[in-house]
């Protein structure tokens, strides 16, 4: 007995050394420090950063610094950069990427140029060790960007330029301490300025050129492996940091590169972007943060006034530094104050990539151990302050655009939207359902309803029971993006008729069904299905045809025929076409007449939707080879109709269907008929639902005459 104590008090000897231990100590702080400060306001970030000043080396001895959490601490600042870029609107990033460079430089300039003659004159270092001194202020690491991920704003525009400013200002910096070692060994020749420039050539091609294809053929090829895809980007993630390291730059760059390269292959909904953020929010993100509070020794403050004047000195400059940058980029660009502080936020946390200019500026014994250790200290400080900063900013604007949203759509009709996925057979649901998941609005609390309707004869209920274990594997599906999956087997003669009324119990406001099939002859003159459908449904009717996956798109070609942007139904429509153009990351061309499309972007802009619609004029829409030649195999292809009765309906787009058949035939392709907004609606007598109105028969009649006529002639 006394033994087993004797060893038990071996293991907790300080520093730990059970690797079991070590983890179950980690996962604990991970999972109550949040809960502990979010009850006194704190922002989660502080208490990891602060669990690290406890448990690390400088404070209570309880864990060591060694290979084991450096490992897990470079992950997870990898991870920080990686989904940074893959959260990026590659869009928004794109058309201001000049903000992002006038960022970059204000980011880089005023913090070096406030810093060096603090360091030279008021600290009095010599030029190389203020040089490089204030290259640390103009760094920057991304530390409270798991904030703004958190609360979902990490599309806004504000948040593109400052991460496009980070990578500017962290690689400017790191070619500067490169440059200042290469003088301090006297290196720095020509070979070494065609070495770097060679060698990011290479690591841009592989990343930009190789990467993406690479990566489209594996999705395409392992689709059914989920598993395979997340271990895949893995792989890519730190592939790309090594690359970079042996291209020169810091691996940071190249876990950043990677986010971009995967961008457009990874929408924010799926359920392998709900992995990465899974995995990296709960475990690799909380390491890192940790392993920053490792590092700060606070002994420091007691070792003497210069250890504390420097490192006063460095936090205030610091500080300045990044503030007077986003005040800058404010007044520049006329952002609001609550923009600044968010840009600022982001960007006034010193941590990886000032450590790293500081710690090779030490071991060259350019900088004394003053400036290190106030370095340190200016990590925690600047850490405490970007959180508090950016959690305030990130609250107002993610409060700001919903209430925008709300004035537009009603907070109800938000919140209760409901999707409706009728299903001929299970076979294509799961493309619809990846459809459903990308347009769904994420603060609905309903879930998505797939439905089948199953004929009134001897075998119904066995075939409600197949259908029900045929879709448990689409509720596993849901699961995996946390959206709930709701199934509903009706039995009704008529699908139609069952579809119409569910629609109408479970109040749904968009129903998406599946391309009609081609059918014989006998089928096309009594086959009504997909005409009652849009005759009968009143709600947001998305039919679609997924001919391949979503990834090989690169536009979205939304059609829009006159005045269809006057629908009842149009506003939401034109919410779900920007918001699927963002999930892919595609830009959206609108072929239309101009006074529909200054119509259309008139209500963009009241709607605060953030899309940036090209335009293509369309005169004479009975020509439709006119569109269809400039339609490209990688176009997602939109059609905007409506139905008879309605004030844009037009007889010419009656057999639409079939001319997409005929010239988009390898094209996804989406018809869409928004909410109706006929007075009367055809809904009010189910009994006469199955039964054939005299226009249909008459309409039969003349289609047996020509496919007759058509047998004759080939006769």
């Amino acid at each position: 007995m006394i033994e087993f104590f004797r060893h038990l008090l071996q293991e907790f000897e300080l520093p730990l050394s059970n690797p079991v231990l070590i983890f179950s100590l980690i996962l604990f702080i991970i999972l109550l420090s949040p809960i502990l400060l979010k009850k006194i306001n704190i922002p989660g970030i502080i208490g990891l950063i602060i669990s690290g000043v406890i448990i690390g080396p400088h404070g209570l001895n309880i864990l060591a610094k060694n290979s084991a959490v450096d490992l897990f601490s470079t992950i997870g600042l990898l991870y920080i950069m990686f989904i940074a870029g893959l959260e990026l609107d590659m869009n928004e990033f794109k058309a201001n990427r000049n903000k992002s460079l006038l960022f970059g430089f204000f980011t880089f300039i005023l913090p070096l140029s406030i810093g060096f003659p603090v360091c030279f004159y008021l600290l009095q270092y010599d030029f190389n060790a203020s040089f490089l001194t204030a290259s640390m202020f103009a760094t920057h690491t991304l530390v409270a960007y798991p904030i703004v991920s958190k609360l979902g704003i990490a599309k806004n525009q504000a948040v593109a330029i400052t991460v496009g400013g980070t990578i500017l200002t962290d690689t400017a910096v790191l070619i500067i301490l490169a440059v200042i070692m290469g003088s301090a060994q006297g290196s720095l020749n020509q070979a070494f300025w065609i070495k770097l420039t060679i060698s990011l050539a290479i690591f841009s091609a592989i990343m930009f050129l190789l990467i993406p294809r690479i990566a489209k053929w594996f999705f395409k090829k392992l689709e059914s492996e989920k598993h395979a895809h997340y271990i895949f980007v893995l792989s890519v993630v730190f592939f790309a940091a090594f690359l970079a390291e042996v291209a020169g730059v810091e691996p940071i760059i190249g876990a950043f590169v990677a986010g971009l390269a995967l961008n457009p292959l990874i929408p924010h909904s799926s359920a392998l972007m709900n992995r990465i953020e899974f995995i990296g929010n709960s475990l690799f993100i909380p390491f890192f943060l940790i392993s920053v509070g490792m590092l700060v020794d606070v002994s420091v403050i007691l070792s003497g006034p210069t250890a504390l004047i420097v490192a006063g000195t460095l936090s205030v400059v610091a500080i300045f530094g990044k503030w007077i940058a986003a005040f800058f980029t404010q007044i520049v660009f006329k952002y609001t104050r609550t923009e600044r502080q968010l840009i600022f936020g982001l960007s006034s946390a010193h941590a990886a990539a000032t450590l790293a200019v500081i710690l090779v500026g030490y071991k060259a014994k350019i900088l004394d151990e003053n400036i290190l250790n106030g370095t340190i200290i200016l990590i925690l400080i600047t850490c405490i302050v970007a959180s508090f900063a950016t959690e305030k900013a990130a609250k107002k604007i993610a409060i700001c655009e919903e209430e925008f949203s709300h004035e537009d759509a009603g907070r109800d009709q938000i919140l209760d939207e409901h999707i409706l996925i009728p299903l001929a057979k299970t076979s294509a649901a799961a493309s619809l359902l990846d459809f459903a998941l990308l347009i769904k609005d994420k603060k609905s609390s309903n879930p998505i309803t797939l439905l089948t309707i199953v004929p009134n004869n001897n075998q119904a209920e066995k075939n409600i029971l197949k259908y029900r274990k045929a879709a448990d594997k689409f509720v596993i599906q849901g699961s995996a993006s946390e959206v709930k999956i709701n199934t509903i087997a009706r039995i009704d003669h008529n699908p139609a008729s069952g579809i119409a009324r569910t629609s109408k119990e479970i109040m749904s406001d968009i129903v998406i069904v599946g391309w009609p099939r081609k059918t014989g002859f006998i089928d096309k003159i009594f086959g009504e299905n997909v005409d009652s459908i849009i005759n009968n449904v009143d709600k947001s009717l998305f039919i679609c045809r997924f001919q391949k996956n979503f990834i090989e798109e690169k536009r979205l070609v939304f059609i829009c025929p006159p005045f269809s942007e006057r629908g009842v139904g149009f506003h939401l429509l034109l919410q779900k076409i920007c918001r699927l153009s963002q999930e892919l990351s595609i830009p959206i061309v609108l072929y239309a007449e101009y006074k529909t499309h200054e119509t259309i972007q008139q209500i963009a802009n009241n709607l605060k939707l953030n899309a940036k619609l090209g335009f293509k004029n369309v005169s004479d829409w009975e020509d439709f080879e006119s569109i269809s030649d400039e339609i490209k195999l990688t176009d997602l292809v939109v059609f905007n109709l409506s139905r008879k009765g309605s004030v844009s309906y037009q007889s010419i787009f009656d057999k639409l269907p079939q001319k997409f058949e005929k010239y988009f035939n390898d094209n996804n392709v989406i018809l869409v008929y928004p909410q109706d907004d006929r007075k009367e609606s055809s809904m009010d007598a189910y009994e006469d639902f199955t039964s054939s109105p005299l226009a249909k028969g008459i309409e039969a009649i003349e289609q047996i005459g020509r496919g007759i006529g058509s047998i004759l002639k080939k006769g």
